[in-house]
């Protein structure tokens, strides 16, 4: 008898070893972060009709390229297109195709860093933009802001 009790104390003492490692293990860990917040805003342009500057008008075979890098838009028809800036840079230039068209969209601004959280990191905002086309297909601008701190509109109207 003296021996399974000795046994018992041993077998709680483990599991009572177990139970509180199982505690410590459980309450040392951290919730799962996940970004939830806003991002880096990219650049919204709408495409507007000319002679009737207050209707969208849809621009047919686009096709967009950053400087110096891969097509990113090909042939497609829209009328309106996110583009991302250099958050490297203080210079952001797209060339802009309608067919056989080319204009260069050039894209001058200031890079804000603003820490979001742990799991996002840190995300850009960009402030004092203004955009410079060099008016082939499209006709004039209208830059509606200078900061870009979200892409909840327009930022800048195109009309071709």
């Amino acid at each position: 008898m003296k021996n399974k009790n000795v046994l018992s104390t041993l077998e709680m003492k483990k599991y009572f070893f177990l139970l509180i490692l199982t505690v410590i293990i459980i309450g040392g860990c951290e919730k799962d972060d996940f970004c939830i917040d806003e991002i880096t805003p990219n650049l919204i342009l709408r495409f507007y009709d000319f002679d009737n500057q207050t209707s969208t008008l849809t621009v047919s075979d686009l096709t967009i390229w950053p400087e110096g890098r891969d097509t990113i838009i090909n042939g497609q028809t829209l009328d309106s297109i996110a583009l991302p800036l250099d958050v490297n840079s203080a210079q952001t230039v797209y060339n802009l195709s309608m067919g056989t068209t080319v204009d260069q969209l050039v894209i001058d601004y200031t890079t804000n860093e603003i820490f979001v959280s742990r799991s996002c990191g840190f995300k850009a905002e960009f402030t004092d933009v203004v955009a410079t086309p060099t008016n082939n297909w499209i006709l004039s601008i209208d830059q509606i802001t200078t900061t870009i701190e979200d892409e909840s509109a327009a930022h800048i109207q195109i009309f071709h």
